[in-house]
């Protein structure tokens, strides 16, 4: 079931300036939706796109090779990396 079917048992508050009120509540009529529900729909949106890649990437069957075969390779010998790394940064 997705977080947009199921019941709501979760409240959450969000502060705003009075304008942000206004626009909100405005853009929410001409949605012919109450406040909640258009914040609820925008927010649920906003987050999948926020997520999307990071939770799922889609590659071509080639492309899937490819990746498979990097991840596969033996580990390289990098000395530029490895000197950057046990050398002290600038914060310390």
């Amino acid at each position: 079931m997705t977080a947009a079917i199921q019941a709501k048992s979760e409240r959450i508050d969000v502060r705003a300036s009075y304008p942000v009120k206004q626009l909100l509540q405005e853009a929410a009529h001409a949605a012919h939706k109450n406040v909640s529900e258009f914040l609820l729909d925008a927010g649920i949106v906003a987050a999948n796109q926020t997520l999307a890649d990071r939770l799922r990437f889609e590659l071509t069957p080639k492309k899937w090779n490819e990746f498979q075969a990097a991840l596969d390779r033996p580990v390289a010998v990098k000395p530029k990396l490895r000197r950057l790394l046990s050398e002290q940064g600038l914060l310390g």
